[in-house]
């Protein structure tokens, strides 16, 4: 049983520590400072966000991925064949994104995410995982103007992440994530995510991770398995995803969200408890990795690392009781 993360972490602390990160953002737009003086702002809030998720205690981190500003812009605006446009309300959240506008054919362009695994690494005291959005969302939340139809561009933006992919495994991943929302809210794409996510996983020599979350896999999550995926990541505080794992198909390992991102009310242990006892009845513990249920940046910072906590505390605890 491994203790992690699903994504990203607030980049924002509560008063009265500084919004650094904002800070250099405005001060760029003002012209005060280069883009150089940025990334030095983002490497520093990058540390202090690995640093946050040790001390919490948990055992598989993250970058946080706070280079990013949402979950399309940072890998699409990457590519080829895309431009990035106007704000989008994601899913059904709080939060806005720039919408990927594709213009001509997708192609991977040179390693996107490499660099900052690179840095996330060298600077981390656990075992840092990188985690990229999936084809399909990522298909789902652009605007086409190319391709025939979104089969087309899920399948374009699969071999541009597998060759992302490759570059993390050949920077040192031994495990890449990938996030898949939209498969739980679009369940008609189950009928080509298969043949997808088998061109996404296509000669990727590491342990790679699905996960779904805003819902359960549903129809998806015959083809995660099916495709090859390692890990599949289900949302534990919805009854239904624990209901889905249990009535099959099973993944090899799972990955259970057992605490939510959305919410700043602090779960029991004894509810972190029992839902860890439901994912160790399926997978057992040995093929288990406990998460909450989705990225923390819903969350004020200081909830976010409160929940962290209540997490691994909630994780021992079920460890004695299991043994």
């Amino acid at each position: 049983m491994i203790i992690t993360v699903v994504g990203n972490y607030p980049k924002i602390p509560n008063r009265p520590r500084p919004a650094r990160l904002r800070n250099a953002y405005a001060r760029f737009d003002r012209g005060e400072i280069t883009w150089e003086d940025v990334r030095k702002v983002q490497d520093q809030v990058t540390i202090e966000v690995l640093k946050e998720q040790a001390e919490a205690g948990v055992e598989l981190v993250t970058d946080g991925q706070i280079r990013w500003d949402d979950e399309q812009t940072y890998l699409a605006g990457a590519m080829a064949g895309i431009e990035i446009t106007g704000l989008i309300r994601f899913f059904d959240t709080n939060t806005f994104y720039r919408e990927p506008l594709i213009k001509g054919p997708i192609a991977w362009k040179g390693p996107i995410t490499v660099r900052d695994f690179e840095f996330a690494k060298a600077n981390s005291e656990r075992p840092v995982k990188p985690v990229l959005t999936g084809p399909l969302t990522l298909a789902r939340l652009s605007k086409n103007e190319h391709y025939a139809d979104t089969v087309s561009v899920a399948l374009a933006f699969a071999e541009a992440l597998n060759r992302e992919a490759k570059a993390l495994v050949a920077a040192g991943a031994t495990l890449v994530q990938f996030n898949e929302p939209a498969a739980c809210r679009f369940q008609e794409d189950a009928s080509f995510a298969a043949k997808v996510w088998r061109r996404l996983l296509d000669g990727v020599n590491a342990e790679t991770a699905v996960y779904f979350y805003f819902g359960v896999p549903g129809a998806a999550l015959g083809p995660a398995i099916e495709a090859g995926f390692t890990t599949v990541g289900v949302d534990y505080v919805d009854p239904r995803g624990s209901e889905q794992i249990r009535a099959g198909p099973r993944p090899r390992k799972l990955a259970a969200g057992v605490v939510d991102s959305r919410n700043t009310r602090l779960e029991t242990v004894e509810q972190i408890v029992a839902r860890v006892r439901e994912a160790v009845e399926v997978a057992g513990s040995a093929n288990l990795y406990v998460n909450p249920n989705m990225g923390l940046e819903f969350l004020p910072r200081e909830q976010a690392y409160d929940k962290l906590v209540r997490l691994v505390e909630g994780v021992k605890k079920a460890r004695e009781a299991l043994g």
